[in-house]
């Protein structure tokens, strides 16, 4: 069986896609991250939770403010790249649920009363939407780069509050010369899928 999603997006969105670690400087608009999110704010999460924070970093000052926080591999791409996007988790995501989970609006209190509930949902859906995020900027014709290498508290301090946990930092932007490492293998189908 085939898939129905055409060969050309499906190389677009994922045989043909690299993490990209060069960019040129082609600007990344905000028209350009509306669209993305405007597509992918619609990949499922566990009760429609929506716990995923984008921080765009647009100002040189900004700019130099992160790139401290990177790890020495990560500061000079980071430095360069078009837009710059720290993704968190909104641990105060369940004042929203009545809101964006009408069908069981009492989830809220009933699931996510306690903090720490609340904290591993955040990080596990925002996640999911993190991945939908970096699918998103490749169906926009952009090149990611994401990347965990990073003082993830000196991040939270710098530009979130208590409430928000750093998941990743994404450079964004077209690819520029040598933007990329050739492809790395990948576990075959036998290998990640059992049958019970």
């Amino acid at each position: 069986m085939s898939l129905v999603l055409d060969p050309t997006a499906q190389d677009l969105l994922f045989r043909e896609a690299h993490t990209a670690n060069t960019f040129t400087d082609e600007p990344v608009t905000d028209e350009q991250i509306q669209a993305i999110y405007d597509l992918v704010k619609f990949g499922p999460t566990a009760f429609n939770q929506t716990p995923l924070r984008i921080t765009l970093v647009r100002s040189a000052e900004a700019r130099e403010r992160l790139v401290q926080h990177m790890s020495d591999g990560n500061k000079a791409k980071t430095s360069t790249a078009p837009l710059v996007a720290i993704l968190s988790a909104d641990n105060e995501f369940h004042e929203e649920l009545p809101t964006l989970f009408p069908a069981f609006p009492q989830a809220k209190d009933l699931f996510f009363a306690q903090r720490a509930a609340r904290e591993g949902a955040a990080g596990m859906n925002a996640a999911l939407q993190a991945a939908y995020f970096i699918v998103g900027i490749r169906a926009a014709g952009l090149a990611a780069g994401p990347m965990t290498g990073l003082d993830f508290e000196g991040v939270r301090k710098e530009f979130l509050d208590d409430d928000h946990t750093p998941l990743m930092v994404i450079n964004i932007g077209k690819p520029g010369p040598d933007a990329s490492y050739p492809r790395s293998p990948r576990l075959a189908y036998d290998q990640v899928v059992t049958t019970v």
